[in-house]
């Protein structure tokens, strides 16, 4: 959104996806995924990520060609507990991108890409070079994207991302 600060305390649902939408990641079998060994580093690596920060991973899922993840950036620049955007202060400022959510995602992203090209040899898997993310507004909406992320699994065949190979 033009003239937010993405590094303020708030609650946003990021899509990633893979280069081309490759299913790397896995398959959903009787409408639950079964991680593939590259899913299964993306599965750890998203777990790392909380560890490693003082930022929340409220819910995820990986999916076979993409992650979804509500992210709570919890410290910085404004602590608040309301999850309207009328409560917090809009502020757009443009220095070194670290604590917020791009740092976040550029952070995942390296660390997984990293992990399967040791493994696999480089070249072998890539993200999509951008990622899709929306500011939760309120309780509701945050309820629900939470069911969305905790169904998607049930529904990959009706997701736009699914692609039938």
């Amino acid at each position: 959104m033009v003239g937010w600060d993405y590094g303020l305390s708030a609650y946003y649902f990021v899509t990633i996806c893979t280069k081309d939408r490759i299913c790397f990641f896995g398959e959903i079998r009787n409408k639950q995924m079964k991680l593939s060994p590259i899913g299964q580093i993306v599965y750890d690596e998203i777990q790392k990520t909380e560890l490693m920060r003082s930022d929340k991973l409220e819910q995820f899922v990986v999916m076979p060609n993409h992650v979804h993840l509500i992210v709570h950036i919890t410290k910085n620049n404004v602590e608040t507990h309301c999850m309207r955007l009328d409560c917090l202060e809009y502020k757009n400022i443009f220095g070194p991108q670290r604590n917020n959510l791009a740092s976040i995602i550029r952070g995942l992203k390296g660390a997984t890409t990293s992990r399967v090209n040791a493994e696999y040899g480089n070249g072998y898997f890539s993200w999509q070079s951008r990622y899709h993310e929306h500011i939760i507004r309120d309780e509701l909406e945050f309820g629900r994207i939470q069911k969305y992320i905790q169904e998607n699994p049930e529904k990959w065949e009706e997701d736009e991302l699914f692609i039938n190979l």
